[in-house]
């Protein structure tokens, strides 16, 4: 195939899909359910880092011991 035979391809193709894309039905909402409970992470990571710290440094005190 010739250079511009191989540029018309490529451009017929990219109009085809580019139509069939359109042409798909949009997706369908949702059913709506029962909410998330919505707890927040956030309280219990900071209390898990403060007492992840405060065992780390128990444990170096008691190694220099």
């Amino acid at each position: 195939m010739k250079i511009q035979n191989k540029k018309i391809f490529v451009s017929i193709l990219f109009v085809l899909v580019s139509f069939i894309c359109v042409a798909q039905d949009p997706p369908q909402p949702q059913p709506q359910g029962t909410p998330p409970p919505g707890l927040p992470i956030d309280g219990l990571v900071s209390v898990c880092f403060i007492v992840a710290s405060v065992y780390g440094v128990r444990v170096k005190i008691k190694q220099k011991k």
